[in-house]
């Protein structure tokens, strides 16, 4: 297939392939008119750098498991370096977590303070508030 065909069926531009062609993950057939061409192992390809990317892994994290697949794997994550990036993706996200979780206790912590220092300003708390007003038309 051509790379017109190729970006349509992975649901990216004939640009971002030409930029993973660069960069070595795709790879570069033309055919004798000159054309790119492509089979349905790139499709595999740009679907597993998809996945991974949708997942928060950057481009280059993409590398083994592409490499994995190229080895001729089934999947790109049968291969010990791929799994070593998946190491480090849930290292990087445990460690984001705990982050956000230190910065949900102290958002915590001051929104405490803030509503017991609110209470103190107002002796008794705030006024109640009535928004209907009775008449007595006897």
């Amino acid at each position: 297939m051509r790379i017109g065909e190729l970006a349509e069926r992975a649901g990216t531009t004939t640009r971002t392939l030409r930029y993973y062609e660069s960069r070595g993950l795709l790879p570069t057939r033309r055919a004798e008119n000159g054309y790119r061409t492509y089979d349905e192992g790139d499709l595999r390809l740009l679907q597993q750098i998809r996945t991974l990317q949708d997942f928060g892994f950057d481009l280059e994290e993409t590398r083994p498991f592409v490499e994995c697949l190229r080895a001729g794997h089934p999947a790109g994550d049968a291969c010990p370096a791929s799994l070593a990036v998946y190491r480090r993706k849930l290292d990087e996200l445990d460690a984001l977590i705990g982050q956000l979780q230190s910065v949900r206790t102290e958002v915590g912590a001051q929104l405490a303070r803030a509503e017991l220092e609110a209470s103190a300003e107002l002796p008794g708390g705030p006024e109640p508030r009535c928004e209907l007003n009775w008449e007595d038309d006897t």
